[in-house]
């Protein structure tokens, strides 16, 4: 990763709040999956380390975060770690698709219908009669 596109990635980081935080318990394989989860949707994440209590810094967190979980580190400052990983679509499907197995349901696309105006509008005055009537004011100026 080129310095360039570290400091974009730094950029787009400075409005994320921290999701996860680690504190005494350090980092456990809980925590690992959830991170995991987290940047197979967001590519770019922040995590706190709790200064006082946790047993190592937040440099060897996130070493350890990044080696577990294939991710670059973006930025530590302080107590808060800056991971990105780019995301694999290949990946998610074989999780998301291996969660269906082991629960038995079958993965089904959502069908989403775009409605236009004219059947939002139509359908509005189905639920509402007396839409109709306001409907012939609309365009004139008073």
């Amino acid at each position: 990763m080129t310095s360039k596109e570290r400091a974009q990635l730094r950029a787009k980081a400075n409005t994320l709040d921290p999701i996860f935080q680690i504190g005494k318990e350090g980092i456990s394989d809980n925590l690992i999956m959830q991170i995991d989860d987290a940047l197979d949707v967001r590519e770019l994440l922040k995590v706190r380390v709790h200064l006082e209590t946790a047993p190592e810094s937040p440099r060897e967190f996130a070493n350890k975060l990044a080696e577990a979980l294939g991710a670059d580190v973006i930025q530590v400052i302080g107590g808060v770690i800056v991971l990105y990983r780019k995301i694999d679509k290949e990946k998610v499907n074989a999780k998301k698709q291996a969660r269906a197995k082991a629960s038995g349901k079958k993965v089904t696309k959502k069908k989403v219908k775009i409605k236009g105006l004219r059947q939002r509008q139509r359908e509005f005055e189905e639920a509402h009669p007396w839409a109709k009537y306001n409907r012939a004011n609309k365009g004139e100026r008073r």
